[in-house]
């Protein structure tokens, strides 16, 4: 019986796990790409308010040494912030945005509330206020308003609201590929909804838009950029199952990496039944079961 059960295993990884990778790969196609204009939640707003843009930079390191103020009004390097292998969700809001940075964020806090990773303690999120005539004060309301929001046990200082001069904001962004402006008739300012998640080391690991987010994809994306060096083992073995769709927003299979996984498991499988074949043919074979006689020697 289990000899049959390990020659099955293998047939089953080769036929049922290409089928579920199309079947994967046909939802994604639905999805279709995500356009930055059409975010959920944006046709509601303005039109003067949803013309910012994108362009990602991906892999490039941000300005580490721009200086900025804390809620604590206390003047920071964006560079301290990160450190201890915790990845960084990176955004860019302001205080008294009307409704869109509610929006993001309010799905952000969402979102994190169902990953079984606690602010602070496994990774850490820094809020960049677009208004360089944001107060410490401001920041220091806001941030503890999400706090509440949150409602885990995270750490105050798992989560920053920083605020800049014109010109250290306009490079972060820059540096982010995020394009904004200001609306003078409105006093607001028009930006796109987006965070990106960033390694420890300051380097952007992925985008992510709009006001709605996975919490899986949250998570992965967190354990991705930290180098597994948060989460739990079965996060990290999904990242060699699944890759970032960039189209859909969200981890899907990779044909690639399941059909390794297959081959490893035949050839794990193949392993085990030579090794049954052989304990079964060793209990079987009667000279080895055979007693050695003693031998009596004979006195001259």
């Amino acid at each position: 019986m289990i000899s049959r059960i390990v020659l099955i295993c293998p047939w089953l990884l080769a036929t049922i796990l290409p089928v579920a990778v199309l079947r994967a790969d046909a939802r994604n196609e639905v999805v279709g790409s995500v356009d930055v204009s059409q975010e959920p939640g944006r046709e509601f707003l303005p039109a003067a308010l949803t013309e910012g843009r994108v362009e990602e930079h991906a892999g490039d390191l941000l300005p580490l040494d721009l200086i900025l103020r804390n809620d604590r009004n206390e003047m920071i390097r964006l560079g301290s912030l990160f450190s201890d292998n915790k990845p960084v969700i990176l955004s860019m809001n302001y205080s008294n945005c009307p409704k869109l940075c509610l929006l993001q964020l309010n799905g952000l806090i969402n979102g994190l509330r169902e990953v079984d990773l606690i602010a602070g303690q496994d990774y850490r999120i820094v809020s960049v206020s677009l208004d360089p005539r944001e107060t410490f004060e401001q920041s220091a309301r806001t941030k503890q308003k999400y706090l509440e929001s949150y409602g885990k046990a995270a750490l105050e200082e798992g989560w920053h609201f920083l605020s800049g001069s014109e010109s250290n904001i306009k490079q972060l962004a820059s540096a982010l590929g995020i394009f904004y402006s200001y609306v003078p008739e409105r006093k607001e300012y028009s930006h796109p909804a987006v965070f990106t998640i960033c390694m420890p080391d300051g380097h952007i690991s992925r985008y992510h838009y709009g006001i709605e987010f996975p919490p899986q994809t949250l998570r992965l994306s967190l354990v991705e950029a930290a180098d597994g060096k948060i989460g739990t083992p079965f996060d990290r073995f999904l990242l060699l199952c699944f890759h970032y769709d960039e189209q859909a927003g969200r981890y899907a299979p990779t044909a690639r990496n399941l059909m390794k996984l297959g081959g490893g498991v035949t050839i794990a499988a193949i392993g085990l039944l030579f090794w049954f074949c052989q304990r079964r043919l060793g209990r079987s074979d009667p000279m080895r079961r055979k007693k050695p006689e003693a031998v009596i020697g004979s006195s001259a």
